[in-house]
């Protein structure tokens, strides 16, 4: 028997079932089978002997009477169920593999695992969806729906969700011949247990409304009858009032959606108003208390079937919003003008030849590159003085007596106008005006291992939306690029073609990496409550743009268990998650798993380990430097390379040894593999390629050139990367 059947049904719509089925034999994985189930006979497109079932279905056949044929052929202990026109991203069958490898069996045994999912439209592909967060908040855990009643919230497809072929088979009234949406939501009101599963497994393939069939009115109804079913069902389970509440109000979202959305014929829209208002009455929960404001008011008219003073109520809704929003025009037009004059005013003056603003990530405070760069301009260009720009939620967090200026403020601008030098490691805002006598130093913050600026174009998903026209008028503005080696001059030439001078200087943060001593790296063990002699590994994983909120990809207890007291785990969740490493909080208090996700700066966490285990985040280029052990844990290496795009094959050109389970890499930070002679090896090759400027006087040949005009000739030359002495680690540093 195979593990895992994945079952692709339904017609071919708009021609896409080739994409679907390529897209599923390019992946699929030992012990998984897949069965064509499409209307009208069609053959895969891949070869994949063995394990390709194609069944021979007649064209009258509905979508979902081709899934339960596909479902009673498939021969897997679990089904995933795949629609003709949809695609499984590169790398999910593996994930969903492995989840359900690890599963438990037993009376409490798991029915359902649910996962995360993308859409395309014919203009973009892997668009996120609000699911990531609800899949956060229930974790890795196995547990019943009244547990977690909001997994109801979770998109209602089947391709997200893989069922227990003997649980599917055991209500296949429920879930084989019905209607999808009606299916996954069923399944979890049945099954025994759930978990969820933080990974995409399916990219839904949302079809142009203008190239589909009008709806009949029927077509029109069936959600509100669909939800009356679940309810009955829900009735039927005895199901706890939690999942029964949750489902309420999906179904009154939902149906109001459709009211306020939904191009239906008058009479259509009565009667659909007249049925959901049925089924809102009928299905209340007890207790059951309207949200507040306008959608309290739409759902007292939709429980009173007040279809007509719905419609009026809309219609001055309409008018109100229309209203507001121009009066926030207005006002924004004001505020701009008044702005902007001031602003021009301020361009008129002359440029503040010792003026400097500084700014790091967003605004949010003294860090990265900027930070040494400014540390360096106070001790050998004491008379320009510095202002950093910091939003007012991180000024707080300022040392004591730094000037600086909110973004928008009337002194911001000022200071933007008049500065002679700007220093930044991402993009000021367009509005700044950038004055030909002002120099722009673009120190970026990593090395790209994904693809940066023009180099997005081809992944939506991670551009999301970027005006590239805009990031090019930005890059216009550079006069200098910083950059740490030869791999990032040539990306970023490519990824940001301008007239900006390279500077093939190393990046000034890394500095500390050769100037920290040892009673440097005791302070900071120290500071974070590292014992002498206990080994510290940090985990470092970066931001995935399939992700809405970070969930550590390890079980990070199990692991700080197999690695023993003698272990510490620091875990730094990425910084764009705004430092809420919140899956942390019941781990803190072990004393073996510390969350450093707010702690900076950043260099600190890595002069204290004496291990970096890292996915695919910059950090591994920067703590190379170091010349210690880097582990590479790559779980989802498939799924991150086609959403995200990348440079280079990291899995073959890796710093140290690459873990793709975290079995492996228990066994690699345990048996020794992290430290031994090919791992010393690997990271030897990495540090000549990606260390190849960083030697602890960076910033000071940035400051040299860029605040004092001395040429290159005169500048600190590069030290060779086998000749330099990283700082001590801290067994070093132990002993000193």
């Amino acid at each position: 028997m195979q593990e895992l059947s994945v079952i692709v049904y339904g017609r071919d719509v708009q021609g896409h079932l080739a994409d679907c089925l390529d897209s599923v034999t390019g992946q699929l994985p030992e012990g998984a089978e897949l069965v064509v189930a499409a209307v009208d006979d069609p053959a895969p497109t891949a070869d994949v002997p063995g394990r390709v079932t194609v069944l021979a279905l007649p064209g009258a056949l509905s979508d979902e009477e081709a899934r339960a044929a596909g479902g009673e052929r498939a021969s897997g202990e679990w089904l995933l169920f795949v629609h003709a026109k949809d695609r499984v991203p590169p790398g999910a069958l593996r994930a969903l593999r492995d989840r359900i490898e690890g599963l438990p069996d037993g009376a409490e045994r798991v029915d359902v695992v649910l996962a995360d999912q993308v859409h395309s439209t014919w203009h973009a592909s892997g668009i996120p969806g609000p699911d990531a967060r609800l899949l956060a908040r229930a974790g890795d855990r196995d547990l019943a729906l009244a547990d977690c009643p909001d997994l109801l919230r979770v998109t209602p497809l089947l391709g997200n969700r893989a069922l227990r072929a003997a649980f599917w088979r055991d209500h296949r009234d429920q879930l084989a011949a019905t209607d999808e949406r009606f299916a996954a939501r069923a399944a979890l009101v049945l099954a025994g247990r759930v978990t969820a599963l933080q990974q995409v497994v399916l990219d839904e393939r949302r079809l142009r409304a203008a190239s589909l069939p009008p709806l009949t009115p029927e077509e029109y109804y069936a959600p509100v009858g669909e939800y009356e079913d679940l309810q009955r069902l829900m009735a039927g389970r005895g199901t706890p009032a939690g999942p029964r509440a949750v489902l309420y109000d999906v179904m009154a979202t939902e149906c109001m959606r459709i009211v306020a959305r939904a191009a239906m014929p008058e009479p259509v829209g009565r009667e659909f108003f007249r049925r959901a208002s049925r089924a809102a009455v009928a299905w209340r929960p007890e207790g059951y208390r309207r949200p507040a404001g306008l959608e309290g008011i739409r759902r007292r008219l939709l429980e009173e079937d007040a279809y007509s003073r719905y419609r009026a109520f809309q219609s001055v809704n309409h008018k109100r919003r229309g209203l507001k929003s121009a009066v926030r025009q207005r006002k924004r037009r004001i505020g701009a003008k008044v702005r902007d004059h001031r602003y021009r005013r301020e361009l008129r003056r002359p440029v503040d030849p010792y003026l400097a603003v500084f700014s790091a990530y967003w605004d949010r405070g003294m860090a990265c590159n900027p930070a040494a760069i400014a540390a360096k301009v106070a001790e050998l260009a004491p008379r320009i003085h510095q202002v950093w720009v910091v939003s007012a939620a991180h000024a707080p967090l300022l040392p004591p007596g730094t000037d600086h200026v909110v973004p928008g403020s009337r002194r911001y601008w000022e200071v933007m106008a008049r500065a002679a030098y700007l220093v930044n490691n991402v993009n000021f805002p367009n509005a700044v005006v950038k004055r030909p006598e002002a120099v722009h130093v673009m120190t970026h913050h990593g090395t790209p291992l994904k693809r940066m600026g023009l180099d997005q174009i081809e992944y939506p998903t991670a551009s999301k939306g970027l005006n590239f026209r805009q990031l090019l008028a930005r890059v216009d503005k550079w006069d200098y690029s910083v950059t740490s080696n030869s791999h990032s001059t040539r990306t970023w030439e490519r990824a940001y073609p301008a007239h900006y001078v390279p500077l093939e200087y190393g990046y000034p943060r890394n500095d500390v990496f050769y100037r920290a001593t040892a009673a440097d790296i005791r302070a900071v063990r120290d500071r974070l409550g590292i014992a002498p002699g206990r080994r510290a590994v940090l985990y470092a994983p970066t931001h995935r743009d399939y992700e809405a909120s970070w969930t550590p990809r390890l079980d990070l207890a199990t692991l700080a268990e197999r690695l023993g007291d003698d272990t510490v785990l620091l875990v730094r969740g990425h910084y764009f998650y705004g430092g809420a490493a919140s899956p942390l909080a019941e781990l803190r208090r072990s004393g073996r798993v510390v969350d450093v996700s707010t702690y900076d700066p950043v260099e600190d966490l890595c002069l204290a380990a004496d291990v970096l285990v890292t996915d695919y985040s910059s950090i591994m280029f920067d703590y190379a430097n170091l010349d210690r052990p880097i582990v590479v844990y790559a779980d989802d290496w498939e799924m991150y390379a086609k959403t995200r795009g990348v440079y280079f094959e990291l899995i073959a050109e890796a710093p140290g040894p690459v873990a793709r389970t975290q079995d492996e890499l228990t066994e690699i930070l345990t048996a020794g593999a992290w430290r031994d002679e090919a791992s010393g090896k690997a990271r030897a090759a990495f540090r000549r390629r990606f260390c190849e400027f960083d030697d602890g006087h960076a910033a000071e040949r940035v400051v040299r050139r860029v605040f004092l005009g001395e040429s290159d000739a005169s500048l600190p030359p590069v030290i060779p990367v086998d000749e330099r002495i990283p700082a001590p680690t801290p067994e070093e540093a132990a002993r000193r």
